[in-house]
């Protein structure tokens, strides 16, 4: 009689839980993103959901469409935040309007490169902080995606060093980003993506940034711009991710929610690779088409350090927030340094001495 009872048990569990994973496998999901199908960053957003799929298919399937095709990139935020729609990539720096917090959760200048993104979402405290600011706005955030250091300038004039940058018109993302380029003597132009390559060619801009060589490359820029300054200070590395609607994420079972999690940082580590490969070829292809490369010397990179410093301080100074997301990234480098400094030449990480100083954003945040 034991026996049958426990075997009926087992029985009522596995039916349980058979149940349980048709329930869930009627979850489904709308995803778009912030990118056009022409623009190769997409292939991040792509490459999340399809391994969702894999992973989580019977519990959670997402249709996933290409940015613009369900609304302009510009409202996904909107979308995802009311629900809308359940889930949307992006780069957090478009919503920096919002809140300056965003801004460092995608790029920073002069800071981080792709591996300090990865060491610091992972083990210094970084993913905590996406959920805080996006958790503002009714969502949890996945950051799936890095690249490493940007393109730099391109146009159709050279521009060989800061002294150039005076009275230069140029397209280029960010606030702290715009508000270096004015100290350096430029102005910010702000442009989508898909509007740079015209602004070159009619020369509404003197010069532009938007991504890695690759992802320049397959957008055409080197039909239009024979002059490439590097490195690119502007955006060091950058971040993305996934918007998903609280509601969406709190109506999956905590294993899909995991499984979620683990395409997330498998996707991460497959970016940063392919972002390189991407750079490697897309910068053999603009030296084959005959563009020029010119390079910052070590001086110019050091004067654009300092104003970053500056410029890095100023904005904790008007934002609790976006201080204690740099209070947090500064830390980490302090403190990663005393393993990656003594393992030089084979350390990962940026290596500088000079920093934002932690005690005037401190005080910033006293206030």
């Amino acid at each position: 009689m034991t026996t049958r009872f426990t075997l009926t048990g087992l029985a009522a569990g596995i039916a349980l839980a058979t149940l349980a994973t048709s329930a869930q496998a009627q979850e489904k999901w709308t995803m778009t993103t912030t990118w056009p199908d022409n623009l190769d960053l997409i292939q991040i957003d792509r490459h999340w959901a399809e391994l969702v799929n894999q992973l989580a298919g019977d519990e959670l399937q997402i249709d996933f469409r290409a940015g613009g095709t369900l609304m302009p990139g510009t409202e996904v935020f909107d979308a995802t935040e009311t629900g809308s729609i359940e889930a949307a990539g992006d780069w957090p720096g478009y919503w920096a309007g919002r809140s300056p917090a965003f801004s460092p959760l995608a790029t920073t200048t002069s800071l981080f490169n792709g591996v300090d993104y990865l060491n610091w979402i992972q083990q210094w405290g970084g993913f905590e902080l996406y959920q805080e600011v996006y958790g503002q706005y009714n969502m949890v955030y996945l950051p799936y995606g890095i690249t490493n250091n940007e393109s730099g300038f391109r146009g159709g004039t050279p521009i060989e060093s800061l002294a150039d940058l005076e009275g230069k018109r140029l397209r280029l993302s960010g606030r702290d980003q715009g508000r270096v380029l004015e100290e350096l003597g430029g102005s910010q132009v702000t442009l989508a993506g898909g509007e740079i390559y015209q602004a070159i060619e009619r020369g509404v801009v003197d010069g532009a940034e938007f991504s890695t060589p690759g992802v320049d490359y397959k957008a055409g820029f080197n039909e239009v711009a024979d002059y490439w300054l590097t490195p690119g200070w502007h955006q060091s590395a950058s971040v993305f991710g996934v918007m998903i609607n609280q509601d969406a994420w709190d109506a999956l079972s905590e294993e899909t929610q995991e499984k979620l999690k683990i395409a997330a940082d498998a996707t991460m580590a497959w970016s940063l690779a392919w972002s390189e490969k991407q750079s490697t070829e897309g910068t053999v292809k603009f030296l084959e088409d005959g563009t020029t490369i010119n390079q910052l010397s070590e001086e110019d990179l050091a004067k654009i350090q300092d104003i970053t410093n500056e410029v890095i301080v100023q904005g904790a100074c008007e934002d609790p927030m976006h201080a204690k997301i740099y209070h947090s990234m500064i830390s980490y480098l302090e403190n990663y340094a005393n393993w990656r400094d003594v393992s030089a030449p084979f350390n990962m990480s940026r290596v500088t001495d000079n920093l934002p100083a932690l005690e005037d954003i401190e005080a910033c945040m006293e206030q």
